[in-house]
């Protein structure tokens, strides 16, 4: 294919990571895939070729994702896209999550993206070209009970990718935040969410929030096969937005929470300008 890409996924054996690779493989793009457990990559899309590269990698390794993006690069010859896919939900307040428990989601959510990225962009300066990807949530800007330090990081991810956007700009490389509301994946089993190891009976109502996420698993609305098809649409676009919902959901809550956010902002806007010098 004329348009094929290189293609660079992380956490890329389950969920929507996998959804992506094996549309990107089935439309004739070249993916460099990369998990922890990359036999269980394997054993679903099958060795190693001319277009799959199977990858370990430990996110919070900087040698081996150094490691990891040069072996795509030696194999393929190229780095067009990258998709920081790889991460986890983590469930409860603040006081109930340890500094051990927070600290790790951060590490792995934003710390992990972003040594992919350190390592990616020289890469894509040289060339002047390529799209760095980062799935965020439609948490990062639409908190819920009960998921503060995970739309933390996810909060974290998307501002990230808005500061990023305009520093890379001049190099002719894009980015975006990708912010899905639910989809039908194994976000909502253990493999992909924790909660906190001490939980407080005061804290109910998280229980209760907790208990309502769990029973939407297996019948959320999204289609991860579409997003997939949705994400290689982003990259082929000349302007590509630096935020993209997917899913019905994720547009109503974006959409409630911004004129909620510009009610409360007119609301206290004498507050706010009193603080300025006197003309």
């Amino acid at each position: 294919m004329s348009n094929s890409k290189t293609w660079f996924v992380t956490g890329a054996s389950q969920g929507l990571g996998l959804a992506l690779v094996q549309h990107l493989l089935q439309a004739g793009h070249r993916v460099a895939a990369t998990s922890r457990h990359p036999d269980n990559l394997i054993q679903v899309l099958g060795n190693a070729s001319n277009t799959f590269l199977p990858l370990h990698m430990n996110l919070g390794n900087e040698a081996s994702v150094q490691q990891a993006i040069e072996q795509t690069i030696n194999t393929f010859g190229g780095l067009d896209v990258v998709v920081n896919n790889a991460g986890y939900g983590i469930g409860g307040s603040v006081e109930e999550l340890t500094d051990a428990e927070t600290r790790q989601s951060f590490d792995v959510n934003v710390f992990g993206p972003l040594n992919v990225i350190r390592h990616a962009l020289p890469h894509m300066r040289a060339a002047r070209a390529g799209h760095i990807i980062n799935i965020s949530s439609i948490a990062a800007l639409a908190g819920a009970t009960g998921w503060s330090v995970y739309s933390a990081t996810k909060a974290a991810v998307s501002a990230l990718s808005e500061g990023l956007a305009q520093d890379v700009a001049p190099f002719g490389i894009r980015v975006t935040a990708v912010e899905p509301g639910g989809f039908r994946t194994n976000f909502l089993t253990p493999e992909s969410l924790v909660f906190a190891a001490q939980p407080l009976v005061e804290y109910q109502t998280v229980r209760d929030t907790h208990a309502r996420y769990l029973a939407l698993n297996g019948v959320q609305a999204g289609d991860p096969a579409k997003a997939a098809v949705a994400i290689e649409q982003l990259a082929a676009e000349p302007t590509p937005p630096v935020h993209l919902l997917l899913g019905q959901d994720a547009y109503r809550r974006a959409t409630q929470q911004l004129q909620g956010r510009l009610q409360e902002t007119e609301a206290w806007k004498s507050l706010t300008v009193s603080t300025d010098f006197a003309q």
